[in-house]
């Protein structure tokens, strides 16, 4: 296997833009996009901050990369503050992505909030493969809803899920799933923990992606592990072997 390419690189943001509630997209020009995959993500430093922050890649993009992230403290608060033609530092791409399989003729892929970001770049590049892709989309309400219309102009089936009910289907994806009769049983998921144990309970096939606190992004603190299902002794780095696992692969 040939070892993967990680970069440190200051990058130009070409658009930075509120998206939904609390959520904003950034695209950036860079030469990352050359080593991504789907499901990997970025650190980004931010000024005044000494620990980077863990991002998706939402699009890998012909000049760079788009990354869509929710303001969930200080940092990534601060992060709304960068305009256009600012600059970034951003070390990348990081942790293991989600496997295409071309073999597939159809998937179902399930996200729940800022876990709907990574599984763009999937659904594009099944969609290039001519497959059939289901999207189920879970949000708390109207206002957090996004994403919805790019999902649908790659050929999509899109349903979207609000737990208040504002929005299309009340409850979470897997409700949304059943009330549309979706059968397809190959799933990319990423969410809320409770979102993909209860996800696991449903599906055998396919993988979850982890969201987790991360301090280095690269492994070597160990201060993100999950353990093993199988092996007794085993721990995975969510930063390093993830945030991408097969189904069944980890505890939770």
């Amino acid at each position: 296997m040939c070892e993967k390419i990680i970069k440190d690189e200051v990058v130009e943001i070409i658009e930075h833009i509120q998206i939904a509630k609390d959520t904003y997209r950034m695209k950036v020009l860079s030469t990352l996009h050359n080593y991504m995959e789907p499901g990997q993500f970025v650190n980004i430093k931010i000024d005044g901050f000494m620990l980077r922050r863990p991002i998706s890649i939402h699009s890998i993009d012909p000049d760079g990369f788009t990354i869509i992230y929710k303001v969930v403290g200080d940092g990534t608060k601060r992060l709304t503050e960068k305009k256009v033609k600012e600059h970034i530092q951003v070390l990348g791409p990081l942790g293991s992505g989600f496997p295409i399989h071309e073999d597939m003729e159809e998937v179902l892929l399930l996200g729940g909030g800022v876990g709907v970001p990574p599984l763009y770049e999937v659904a594009k590049q099944y969609r290039n493969l001519n497959k059939k892709v289901f999207v189920a989309l879970g949000f708390q309400d109207a206002d957090s809803v996004f994403c919805e219309k790019e999902f649908q102009a790659l050929g999509c089936e899109v349903v979207i899920a609000t737990m208040d009910g504002s929005y299309e289907i009340q409850g979470t994806v897997l409700d949304a799933v059943q009330q549309k009769n979706i059968a397809t049983d190959f799933v990319y998921s990423c969410g809320p923990l409770r979102m993909l144990q209860a996800i696991e309970n449903t599906y055998h096939k396919g993988y979850v992606s982890f969201e987790a606190r991360m301090a280095c992004g690269i492994g070597a603190c160990m201060a993100c592990v999950a353990k093993d299902k199988k092996e007794e002794t085993m721990y995975h780095r969510i930063c390093k072997e993830g945030p991408v696992f097969a189904i069944g692969k980890v505890e939770y």
